[in-house]
């Protein structure tokens, strides 16, 4: 897929960007190098090769799901402008 100075101008403006014309051609080379590789990595044979979802055969470590800080709920609602049944009383926004 060949990347042309139309299509980077087309999509700064899509993405709201100020892109110069000479930028714009920088990202002509750069993309288009980018999408290149792609070709090349999708020519590569996967078949058998099983899917990753992390390269490294990591485990993420958890922390116990406890209560850390003491319930301050009563002490906020005090100076709340206003309260009910424990809840935040706000004005409607939507109608």
């Amino acid at each position: 897929m060949a990347i042309e100075h139309a299509n980077v101008l087309r999509a700064a403006h899509l993405a709201r960007l100020g892109v110069s014309d000479a930028q714009a051609e920088r990202y002509v080379d750069d993309l288009s190098r980018i999408l290149e590789m792609v070709d090349r990595l999708s020519e590569i044979d996967t078949q058998g090769v099983a899917p990753l979802s992390h390269p490294l055969d990591a485990t993420q470590p958890l922390r116990a799901d406890e209560a850390i800080e003491p319930d301050r709920r009563d002490t906020f609602q005090q100076i709340a402008p206003a309260t009910a049944d424990g809840l935040y009383l706000v004005p409607r926004v939507v109608e």
